[in-house]
């Protein structure tokens, strides 16, 4: 099986797209929907963005955005509508796990672009994606049990439910459940 190392991530040459929505490489015209992601008070305690971050701590997380694929980590992609190319949020394709065949997803939509199903479908795209690394077998979202649009969304992209994970993570100083949401490859009906 390959290490994360061993496979020289690189962006996709054609992007992975999805209904409407495009997976492509964060750059500058992305500032302003960061900083609209920057808004919700939830996303910062989970990541590494600011809250209410300003147009150059927006540029900072861009650019640890592409950092994390150069370090091997995985993928960071900025969800755009596919017609416009204007940005919409955030997915994220983590592979610490893919010398045990699994990975990790993340998602999340700015503020002003949610309720119009991007999530699902960037989640979509994005699994779809996930599956053209030959030695990935599992991908795995880890969901607070309160977040009803984001365990939506797992369902929407082929993800099942498996279980509670009682007092998983310390999100904004306090110990937290999480919700395991899982796809795995051999679920596919194109799967041998």
């Amino acid at each position: 099986m390959a290490s994360v190392t061993e496979l020289r991530l690189a962006l996709p040459v054609d992007p992975p797209t999805y209904d409407g929505v495009v997976l492509r490489g964060f750059d500058e015209r992305d500032v302003d929907m960061v900083m609209n992601l920057a808004t919700d008070p939830y996303l910062p305690q989970i990541g590494s963005l600011s809250g209410n971050a300003d147009a150059d701590q927006a540029r900072e997380f861009i650019a640890r955005q592409w950092g994390r694929l150069a370090q091997g980590a995985g993928f960071s992609f900025c969800v755009a509508d596919a017609r416009t190319g204007d940005a919409l949020g955030t997915a994220g394709l983590w592979l610490a796990g893919l010398a045990e065949g699994r990975a990790t997803i993340g998602y999340s939509v700015a503020p002003r672009s949610r309720g119009r199903g991007v999530a699902g479908r960037a989640l979509t795209a994005l699994t779809a994606f996930a599956w053209t690394i030959p030695d990935l077998h599992r991908i795995e979202a880890y969901i607070e049990p309160w977040n009803i649009a984001s365990l939506s969304t797992a369902e929407i992209g082929g993800f099942r439910r498996e279980g509670l994970l009682r007092s998983h993570q310390s999100i904004g100083g306090r110990r937290v459940d999480m919700l395991l949401y899982a796809a795995v490859r051999a679920d596919r009906p194109d799967s041998s």
